[in-house]
C-alpha cells in the first residue's frame, strides 16, 4: 500500500497548520487488520486515530462524541454500521460529525439505506489508499464549510442577542414614552356647565403622532384641537408633543393661537390665522420636512357658535339633537406643506343638545372586510350611537371599529374631540384648564 510521507490536510486542503476539519479519526472494525491497514495511512497523514472492534465499544469511548470523522464496516456482529450511524447522529456534539460506511455492497438500494441512516460517503472493501485519502479530502472540505457557517451563525446569534438587547431597552423607553405621551391629554372628559369636551387618543403603536386637547381663551370661548402629524413612530411623537406646547395653556404669551386683547384680557386668533401661523412655523422655523393635519375650533359657551378651520384633517360630523349627522368644513391644505397657504373659516350655529364630533383619519380609513369605513361608514356609525353622549360615544365608536376592523390592534392611531353644547348657564365661569 502506497501513501505519501507528509501529513495529508495541511497542505492539500490550503488550510493553516492546526486549523484542519479533521483531526481525529475513529476507525470501526470487528477485523483487527483491516483497522490497522486503515490506521497506518491515517497516521502517516497526521491524523488522531481510535480504534474499537465493534459498535458498541466505539460508542463507550470517552472521546466518541469528539471525533471528526468515522470510518465504520457496514457489517459487523452485534450493531451493524447503519445502527451505529444512526447511534452516532444522535450523540450530542458541538459539531457536525464526517461518517463514512465501509462494504461491500453496491446495489442503489444499498446506497440509499446508507444515506437514510445519516452516512455522507461509503467506500468499497477492499479500501486503496488513494481513494480514502480522496474520501478523506472531500470530508474535510465539507466539514470546513460546516463549521465555517456554524461560526457565522454563532458570530449571528451573538449580534442578534446584543440587538434584542438593544430592542428590549428601546421598547422599555417607548413604553414610558408612550406614558408621557398620554399626559399630553391630561383630562379625558370635563363639563363646563354649558358645554363639555370629551377626548380620544388611541396611538396605533407605542407611540402616535395624533394630538387631541382643549384649552380656555377666556370666560365664555372654548378652544379645541385635533392634529394628525405625518408618520408613526418617535419623531411624529416629539413633534406632536411640541405642537401639545404651542397650544398649551401654561402660559397664553407662548400659545401660538392666543393673543392679548383689550385691557391685558386674552383673545383667541381667528382660526384660519391659527393655521396660518403654524404653516409659517412649520416651513420656516421647523424646517423637517414633516407636515399635519388639523381641526381646529372655537367655541362660544353662551351663543353655541362654534368657528373653525380644517386643514386637511378629516370633516367633522355635526349631530344634531335629533340624532341627524352632518358633514360640515370646507376641507383646505395640510399644515407645511406649502409657503403661504391659505385657510378659510367655517361658522356653525349649534343649538342645545348638538354635538361636533372631530375624528382623525385612523377611524376613517381603517379597513375591513368590503375595505375602508370611510365618510359614510363613520357617519352611519355615528347614527347607530348617537343616543349615547360623552366618552360613552367615544368608546362605542372604538368599539365598533374593532369589529369593523377584526381587532383592536388599528394600522393607524385613533384620535377623537367631541364637543357637546348644553346651552347657555345662568352665570358662565371660566373654563378651567385642560
Amino acid at each position: 500500500m502506497s501513501a505519501p510521507s507528509r501529513p495529508l490536510l495541511a497542505r492539500d486542503v490550503a488550510s493553516p497548520a492546526g486549523t484542519a476539519a479533521i483531526r481525529c479519526v475513529l476507525v470501526v472494525d470487528d477485523s483487527r487488520v483491516q483497522r490497522r491497514i486503515l490506521a497506518v495511512s491515517l497516521l502517516r497523514w497526521g491524523l488522531r486515530v481510535i480504534e474499537a472492534g465493534s459498535a458498541e465499544e466505539a460508542l463507550a469511548h470517552p472521546a466518541v462524541a469528539e471525533v471528526d470523522l468515522v470510518l465504520s464496516d457496514w457489517v459487523m456482529p452485534g450493531m451493524d454500521g447503519l445502527a451505529f450511524c444512526r447511534a452516532f447522529r444522535a450523540l450530542p456534539r458541538a459539531t457536525y460529525g464526517y461518517f463514512i460506511l465501509l462494504t461491500s455492497k453496491g446495489e442503489k438500494a444499498e446506497i440509499a439505506r446508507g444515506l437514510d441512516a445519516g452516512a455522507d460517503d461509503f467506500l468499497t472493501k477492499p479500501v486503496a489508499a488513494d481513494e480514502l485519502r480522496a474520501r478523506i479530502l472531500a470530508g474535510e472540505r465539507i466539514l470546513r464549510m460546516e463549521r465555517e457557517v456554524g461560526a457565522k451563525n454563532r458570530a449571528l446569534a451573538e449580534a442578534l442577542d446584543k440587538l434584542q438587547e438593544v430592542y428590549d431597552s428601546l421598547d422599555r423607553d417607548l413604553i414610558e414614552a408612550r406614558k408621557l405621551q398620554q399626559t399630553l391629554v391630561h383630562e379625558r372628559h370635563r363639563d363646563f356647565g354649558a358645554g363639555a369636551v370629551s377626548l380620544l387618543l388611541r396611538p396605533s403603536g407605542h407611540v402616535g403622532g395624533d394630538l387631541v386637547g382643549y384649552f380656555p381663551v377666556n370666560s365664555r370661548r372654548l378652544a379645541m384641537y385635533a392634529i394628525d402629524v405625518s408618520g408613526h413612530g418617535v419623531a411624529s411623537a416629539f413633534m406632536a408633543a411640541r405642537l401639545a406646547g404651542l397650544m398649551s395653556t401654561a402660559a397664553n404669551n407662548q400659545n401660538v393661537a392666543v393673543a392679548v386683547g383689550a385691557y391685558g384680557q386674552p383673545e383667541a386668533w381667528p382660526p384660519e390665522l391659527v393655521a396660518a401661523r403654524l404653516n409659517q412655523m412649520m416651513l420656516r422655523d421647523v424646517d423637517i420636512g414633516q407636515y399635519f393635519t388639523m381641526l381646529y375650533a372655537e367655541a362660544d359657551l353662551v351663543t353655541g357658535r362654534v368657528s373653525l378651520v380644517q386643514a386637511g384633517h378629516p370633516h367633522p360630523a355635526l349631530i344634531r339633537a335629533d340624532g341627524r349627522v352632518e358633514s360640515v368644513g370646507e376641507g383646505g391644505l395640510p399644515i407645511g406643506l406649502i409657503e403661504g397657504a391659505e385657510y378659510s373659516r367655517v361658522t356653525i350655529d349649534m343649538a342645545p343638545g348638538d354635538r361636533l364630533l372631530m375624528m382623525s383619519d385612523g377611524m376613517t380609513e381603517a379597513d375591513g372586510p368590503s375595505g375602508e369605513l370611510g365618510d359614510e361608514g363613520l357617519a352611519a356609525m355615528i347614527a347607530r350611537n348617537a343616543g349615547l353622549s360623552g366618552p360613552d360615544l367615544l368608546e362605542a365608536l372604538v368599539w365598533e371599529l374593532a369589529a369593523f376592523h377584526g381587532s383592536d390592534e388599528f394600522r393607524d392611531d385613533v384620535s377623537g374631540v367631541l364637543f357637546s353644547f348644553a346651552g347657555a348657564v345662568p352665570s358662565t365661569r371660566a373654563p378651567p384648564e385642560a
